[in-house]
C-alpha cells in the first residue's frame, strides 16, 4: 500500500533528523500512539480498526485505559490476523463479504508487521481535499511540515470546545495552506493560524480544503517543480484515483501574469483571491484529465460567457461590468485565459479587435436617435464557434474597416496557428475586452 511507502519514507527522514533508528512499530509506540490515540479525542479514524471499537471492560482494567486497551487489540491483530483494511490502512477487506473485497486475493503476499504500522503513519500524512479525497505527496519537506503540524492539531482539539475530532487529513490540508503563507513563523508555527470552522450536526468541524487551494499552496512552495500525488478515498468502498502529476510551474504562471497584465490598473487581484478561485472541475474530474495544471484550474463560471456551442456547457452570455466583483472576476478570467493561450500579445490583439467592432458600431449609429447599437458584424464575431467561421466573419469586418487590413491579416495568421481547443478562449477574451470598452464608453 502507498500509505505504507509514505510512512516508511517519513520515518527514514525522522530517524535522520532526530538521530534515532526507530522501526515503524517503535515510532508508533513512542510517538504516534501518545499523540494520536492516548486521549478521548483521537486525531484520526480508520474504519473497523480496534480504535473504532469499544474494548472489553476486562481489557480496559488490565491495560489501564480505553485507548491502551484498543492499542493492545490493534497490536494483537497485527501479530495474528491476515492483513486487512482495519489494521493495514488502505488495504482490502478481511474476506469476500466486505465491500472492498475486490482487492481480496488467494495469492500469498508476505506483509510484515512494520509495513502495517507504517501504513498508519502514512495515512496520517494524507492531505484531505474537497470531495472526500486524500492526497499523499512524495515530498520530504511537505511530509515534515505536516508532521510538525500534528501536535498543533492536538492543541487545537484541547483548546476548542465542542470540536469534532478524527480529522487529521482535513487538518493537514489547512496546515499546508498555513505553512506556505508569507507570515508563517517557524519559531511560532501556530501564530496567525486562522481556521474558519463550520457547524456539522451541532459540533464544530474543520472544513475540508478546496483541492485548488492545496495545488496553489504547493505551487507557491515549489514554483519550478513537478510533484506527483497519489489520490484516493477510504470508506466503505475504497476509491483510488491513482498517481497524478501536479505541474506547478504552469499553476504558478497565474501569479506572474497577474502583475504583468494589471500593472496599469488601479486595483489588482490579491494573491489569495487567485488561490481561492472556484473551479469548473471538481477534484475527481480534474484527476480524470490525467494531470493537474492550468487546464484543471479553469474558473467555475467562465463557460457562461464562452460562445454557445464552442465547448460543453458554454452559454454565450454577455459579460456585464456592474460592480467590483464583476471586475475581479474579469481579472481572474483574463489571467487564466492568457495563461492558457500562453501568449500575452493575444490580449492586445483581442483589445484591438474589440475596438474595431465598436468603431463599426459608431459608423452605423442610428442618426435619428443618436443611439449606438451592436452591429451584426460584432455579434457574429463574438459568437464564433470555429476558426473557419471566425476567419469568414473577419472578412466581413474588413469590408467595413479596410484601414485595418494589415492587422486583420495578422489576426488570421495567429488564429490558424492556434490549437482548436484554445480558440474559444480567444473569442471569449475578445468578448471581455469588448464589454470592458463598452462599459467605459457608457461611464
Amino acid at each position: 500500500m502507498y500509505t505504507s511507502y509514505i510512512g516508511k519514507k517519513f520515518l527514514s527522514q525522522y530517524n535522520r533528523k532526530e538521530g534515532t533508528n526507530l522501526s515503524a512499530k517503535e515510532f508508533f509506540d513512542s510517538v504516534f500512539f501518545e499523540l494520536f490515540f492516548n486521549n478521548e479525542q483521537h486525531l484520526m479514524h480508520v474504519g473497523n480498526s480496534p480504535f473504532f471499537q469499544k474494548p472489553k471492560e476486562n481489557d480496559v482494567k488490565l491495560h489501564g485505559s480505553i485507548p491502551k486497551a484498543q492499542y493492545r487489540n490493534l497490536a494483537k491483530s497485527i501479530e495474528t490476523d491476515v492483513p486487512n483494511m482495519a489494521i493495514f490502512v488502505g488495504s482490502q477487506a478481511k474476506d469476500v463479504g466486505g465491500t472492498t473485497s475486490g482487492q481480496v486475493s488467494d495469492i500469498a503476499v508476505t506483509i510484515n508487521q512494520d509495513e502495517m504500522y507504517a501504513s498508519w503513519i502514512g495515512e496520517a500524512l494524507g492531505i484531505g481535499v474537497s470531495g472526500g479525497y486524500v492526497m499523499l505527496i512524495d515530498e520530504e519537506e511537505v511530509l515534515w511540515a505536516l508532521y510538525n503540524g500534528w501536535k498543533y492539531y492536538r492543541k487545537y482539539l484541547q483548546q476548542t470546545p465542542n470540536v469534532k475530532d478524527k480529522q487529521i487529513e482535513t487538518w493537514n490540508g489547512q496546515w499546508l495552506w498555513h505553512w506556505v503563507r508569507p507570515y508563517f513563523n517557524s519559531d511560532y508555527p501556530d501564530d496567525n493560524l486562522n481556521i474558519e470552522t463550520s457547524d456539522v450536526q451541532g459540533k464544530i468541524a474543520i472544513p475540508t480544503q478546496q483541492w485548488s487551494k492545496v495545488v496553489f499552496a504547493l505551487a507557491k512552495k515549489y514554483p519550478n517543480k513537478k510533484i506527483t500525488a497519489y489520490a484516493y478515498n477510504l470508506s466503505q468502498t475504497n476509491t483510488t484515483l491513482g498517481f497524478i502529476n501536479l505541474y506547478l510551474p504552469q499553476v504558478n504562471k497565474v501569479f506572474d501574469l497577474r502583475d504583468k497584465l494589471f500593472a496599469d490598473e488601479d486595483t489588482v487581484l490579491e494573491e489569495e483571491e487567485l488561490e481561492t478561485l472556484s473551479t469548473f472541475y471538481n477534484f475527481k474530474q480534474a484527476c480524470k484529465l490525467g494531470t493537474i495544471g492550468l487546464k484543471a484550474l479553469e474558473p467555475a463560471k467562465l463557460r457562461e460567457y464562452m460562445p454557445k456551442g464552442s465547448i460543453l456547457y458554454a452559454q454565450g452570455k454577455d459579460y456585464k461590468f456592474n460592480n467590483n466583483e464583476s471586475f475581479s472576476n474579469y481579472q481572474l478570467f483574463k489571467i487564466w485565459i492568457i495563461a492558457m493561450l500562453n501568449k500575452t500579445e493575444l490580449l492586445e490583439m483581442a483589445s484591438d479587435i474589440a475596438k474595431i467592432l465598436i468603431d463599426i458600431e459608431e459608423q452605423s449609429k442610428d442618426s435619428k436617435r443618436g443611439k449606438t447599437t451592436a452591429s451584426q458584424e460584432g455579434k457574429n464575431i463574438l459568437e464564433c464557434r470555429t476558426i473557419k467561421s471566425f476567419i469568414e466573419e473577419l472578412t466581413v469586418v474588413l469590408e467595413k474597416s479596410p484601414s485595418n487590413t494589415i492587422f486583420i491579416k495578422r489576426v488570421v495568421e495567429e488564429v490558424v496557428k492556434m490549437p482548436y481547443d484554445l480558440f474559444p478562449l480567444f473569442v471569449t477574451l475578445i468578448k471581455f475586452q469588448y464589454s470592458l470598452n463598452k462599459s467605459k464608453q457608457n461611464q
